[in-house]
């Protein structure tokens, strides 16, 4: 039985949506995974995930560079790391022409907010290995695609041996841009009437920070025993 994609909510809420996408990833056997969410959305929905996967939960911190006098609108991006990655959006900076040196400014605050997310999402927690890992990047949905693309190129510089992007819901014609084979692409809907993350869900109420931690610090850190996680994927 087919149903109009238009004006249904798929997903009860994220924690809904990321328990199907974990049913989904269940049945690909990527050894060694790593679930990384972009919060803070993206948190719950990873969160499980990673225990279905038994695999450790971490976030990937993006933030725009935002142009003089309209933030919303994006020069590039910054992603945490060591270093931390710069893209820039060459077509926008040209149209924009921002003042000399406002983008070396703009970076600065930038970096320093992700410095303040990270102390707040991570404490005194490392970031996890991503060298020669499978990493499932993960979100609670895809509209324009502007911070998964940087995201994904972020990772491709990462020494990741494979990356997987799962989300619950995107639009097609944005998902075909992104910089990611379609063998590793888990979306469970791509509707063409596509408008809002927030229509394909009962409850969207914004995740809040508190919630992130606590998603955080109940996940797991570290790989367990492969036959147990073997078990769990069956």
């Amino acid at each position: 039985m087919q149903f109009s994609t238009e004006h249904m909510a798929f997903f009860a809420n994220r924690q809904d949506a990321g328990r199907q996408l974990a049913e989904r990833l269940a049945g690909r056997h990527d050894p060694d995974p790593v679930v990384l969410a972009l919060p803070r959305g993206g948190v719950p929905v990873g969160y499980e995930i990673a225990v279905r996967l038994d695999a450790p939960l971490d976030v990937l911190l993006v933030r725009k560079l935002g142009a003089p006098d309209f933030p919303e609108l994006g020069l590039g991006a910054v992603v945490d790391g060591e270093p931390p990655q710069r893209f820039l959006n060459e077509r926008v900076i040209e149209a924009v022409q921002p003042p000399r040196g406002y983008l070396e400014a703009e970076e600065q605050r930038q970096l320093q907010a992700l410095a303040e997310r990270r102390r707040l999402y991570r404490r005194a927690r490392p970031a996890l290995p991503l060298q020669g890992r499978s990493v499932i990047l993960v979100d609670d949905g895809v509209a324009t695609g502007g911070t998964m693309r940087v995201a994904l190129q972020a990772l491709a510089a990462s020494g990741a041996r494979r990356i997987v992007l799962a989300v619950p819901v995107a639009p097609p014609t944005v998902l075909s841009t992104l910089p990611v084979p379609p063998e590793d692409l888990v979306c469970l809907l791509m509707p063409s009437g596509f408008q809002a993350v927030g229509q394909y869900y009962t409850d969207f109420d914004q995740t809040e920070d508190d919630e992130v931690i606590a998603l955080l610090d109940r996940a797991p850190r570290a790989p367990q025993d492969p036959q147990r996680r073997s078990a769990l994927r069956s």
